[in-house]
């Protein structure tokens, strides 16, 4: 039962303090409306004895406490959800925002979710192909993972995460070792949550879905620059109880894609001052661990349910610096990361993933027989090693310069260089399967030395080495 109060003490920011109040849970959804007629959602953040501290989702500029009318709905934040939300785009608050009606929901459901309880999560093990050989063939994206991309001020990761969105497929088991199962189809979804991003990056991704029929299997929630910042607060969570619909109602994978979420820890720490909280690191608020982990562990798979979770969390590091706390905090809650580089992005280099720093800890359960190919394991890390040897190569050429090399150290330094020009660079709209993403591997692999390929297995070597080379020769 609503109940309605003008008795709001103190306005500053997006926070109201109301006195007086009775019944009031934290969480509570809150409709004020303010003098001039407007109004606005918000929530309970904090509750003691009978005053509590509202958020305002849609700011507070103007109002006057005394005539603010603040209601409190005796319930907590909700989303209407339904498979008919496939296509749609939504706002950051889970509003219509391509001017198609309101969706008319199965179920509404909080926001905030349930943790999944540990005993019940299954481990992740199938492979999710993103048509991207940088990620697909090296640092590759399991169902049910978390793998983040940390990326940079004007780093292209806006693109990288609509082709990502577009591309990616759950691939079926194959009993043929040799052979690399086709994509699944119909049972595959993508929630796509921007937060802060601005009016002409939200255009490219709608148009780039759109363009593709990519839409029709996608979720959008937008929040731009212009809205009001506590609503990234709710967008991300939004977008999981959209997601968790449609996986454990509906039995879809489903591949959360959140940018960036450095601008939702901003947002987080801009309410966190307002409430004059004591700083933490840089002046976020010390739980942001715990409310980033309230985000990062929504992702995964439940026993005996079909559907799962995977997330590719985007975040640009300020100053691209990597113990920012934002990607530090981050790294700790999930499995890995894929770093872009601002040197290869200014060599002209797409996508420009640093393979090196980059990994996905899950990597060895989604790859193999039967989820991709019997080589796939043996051909990554030879290709890994074989660029860092690469890279070091080039710097040692730099210093005694590159007559001082070996005629070894000379062929790693070509490979390195061939495997960014053919392996990590690809266009942006090329889709790339994990067959043909080895294939490329292979006949990188041939540059080098036969002597040189000791992290593959010699069966594999006479199986798909010579044939790359045939192949290569005619």
């Amino acid at each position: 039962m609503a109940r309605e109060y003008m008795t709001t003490r103190d306005i500053v920011g997006p926070l109201l303090l109301v006195e007086d109040v009775a019944g009031v849970t934290y969480g509570e959804l809150v409709e004020l409306e303010f003098p001039d007629g407007t109004r606005s959602l918000g929530n309970v953040l904090e509750v003691s004895e009978d005053v509590a501290l509202v958020q305002a989702f849609e700011g507070t500029r103007g109002s006057n406490p005394s005539e603010t009318k603040v209601r409190f709905l005796g319930r907590g934040m909700t989303l209407g959800v339904s498979r008919d939300m496939l296509g749609r785009v939504f706002d950051g608050l889970g509003r219509p925002r391509d001017d198609g009606p309101e969706i008319l929901p199965d179920k509404r459901v909080s926001i905030y979710g349930s943790p999944i309880n540990p005993t019940a999560r299954d481990f992740p093990d199938d492979f999710i192909q993103t048509g991207i050989s940088s990620i697909d063939g090296l640092n590759p994206l399991v169902r049910g993972q978390k793998l983040p991309i940390f990326s940079g001020s004007g780093l292209p990761h806006n693109q990288a995460a609509a082709q990502i969105a577009r591309q990616a497929a759950v691939l079926q088991r194959s009993d043929d070792p040799e052979q690399v199962g086709e994509p699944a189809e119909g049972d595959f979804a993508v929630v796509f949550a921007a937060m802060g991003i601005t009016f002409e990056d939200a255009d490219f991704f709608m148009s780039e879905l759109r363009d593709t029929a990519a839409i029709e299997r996608s979720v959008l929630f937008l929040n731009l620059a212009d809205d009001p910042a506590v609503e990234r607060i709710a967008t991300p969570r939004m977008a999981l109880t959209a997601a968790e619909y449609l996986a454990y109602d509906c039995d879809m994978h489903v591949l959360v894609i959140l940018t960036d979420m450095t601008y939702y820890c901003e947002a987080l720490r801009e309410v966190s001052a307002a409430r004059k909280e004591v700083p933490g690191r840089r002046g976020y608020p010390g739980y942001m661990y715990t409310d980033l982990a309230t985000i990062y562990e929504r992702a995964g798979r439940v026993k005996g349910r079909k559907g799962s979770i995977t997330q590719i969390p985007i975040l640009s590091m300020p100053d691209d610096d990597k113990t920012h706390p934002i990607p530090d905090l981050t790294g700790y809650i999930t499995e890995g990361q894929i770093i872009l580089d601002r040197s290869l992005h200014r060599r002209g280099v797409y996508p420009p993933v640093a393979v090196l720093p980059s990994l996905s800890r899950l990597k060895q359960k989604g790859i193999g027989p039967g989820k991709t190919r019997e080589d796939h394991a043996d051909l990554s890390n030879q290709l890994f090693g074989a660029y860092a040897r690469g890279i070091q190569a080039k710097e040692l050429a730099v210093i005694l310069g590159e007559a001082a090399l070996s005629d070894t150290d000379k062929a790693f330094s070509a490979f390195a260089d061939a495997f960014e020009d053919r392996f990590i660079r690809q266009g942006e709209h090329e889709d790339r399967s994990v067959a043909e993403t080895l294939r490329i591997g292979w006949e990188l692999a041939a540059l080098l030395p036969r002597a040189e390929l000791k992290r593959i297995k010699d069966e594999y070597i006479e199986k798909y080495l010579p044939e790359v080379a045939a192949v290569a020769g005619g």
